[in-house]
């Protein structure tokens, strides 16, 4: 059974001071097999973040279901679960990274990824010395990991961003446009990270600004345009 399946999704937005309602997007149909990475490609505006976020539940979707067998909770809907289990599964078993950052003021680099494995339990010197290793592999700076973020470029805060989410080996992870603005070398380190979680089993949705980012990454595609989702060329050869 797919681990996330999507069918006829659709949201709305109102905007109150024109007394107007406009569909976002409609009629959209996926899903992922346990440890496939789909990449979600379209012209801006298409909707695509949308789909992560109503994914995530910031959204509440106006058609359609969201339905995700989780570990504890069996196959549930995510848009007609509760806050309390929605928060368990942002908690244990479903990441979100953004290009944006937003932490608590006064909290340090350091403190923010331990605080994200010390919530799943473990132990105080487990959790430090996981959250060094992350914030070392995303070349954060160690006269940085105990100042604050709101101090931080904004590449920094991605990629602090990124150590947040991925530290913690959620089962499903989404990336929504995680590189924007990142230089090479950092994306690089976001690629191989991707690379390993996905080979411990995480299945991820991914939206890339940089389509050659996802080239030899992606297993499949889905188009937002042509609403196909197309098995990319690395994983033909690969099944041929």
């Amino acid at each position: 059974m797919a681990i996330l399946e999507i069918v006829d999704f659709g949201k709305r937005f109102t905007i109150h001071h024109l007394g107007k309602t406009m569909p976002a997007i409609q009629n959209i149909n996926l899903s992922l097999e346990a440890g496939e990475f789909i990449g979600i490609v379209g012209k801006s505006g298409s909707g695509k973040s949308t789909i992560l976020k109503s994914i995530y539940r910031t959204y509440l979707p106006d058609e359609g279901k969201i339905m995700y067998d989780s570990e504890r909770f069996g196959e549930i809907d995510l848009a007609q679960i509760s806050e309390r289990q929605m928060l368990y599964l942002r908690k244990y078993e479903i990441g979100y990274v953004s290009q944006f950052l937003s932490v608590m003021p006064r909290t340090t680099c350091r403190q923010l990824v331990t605080n994200a494995l010390l919530e799943m339990g473990e132990s105080e010197a487990v959790a430090r010395g996981e959250a060094e290793k992350a914030l070392a592999h995303f070349e954060l700076d160690p006269k940085l990991w105990d100042s604050y973020p709101n101090t931080f470029s904004g590449g920094e805060k991605l990629r602090l961003n990124i150590a947040m989410a991925t530290v913690k080996k959620p089962r499903l992870l989404l990336l929504d446009e995680p590189t924007a603005s990142l230089d090479q070398q950092s994306k690089i380190k976001v690629r191989e990270i991707i690379e390993k979680l996905k080979k411990q089993g995480t299945t991820l949705v991914g939206i890339f600004h940089d389509i050659e980012f996802m080239d030899g990454l992606c297993d499949k595609v889905y188009d937002m345009q042509t609403r196909q989702l197309t098995i990319t060329q690395e994983v033909v050869s690969h099944e041929s």
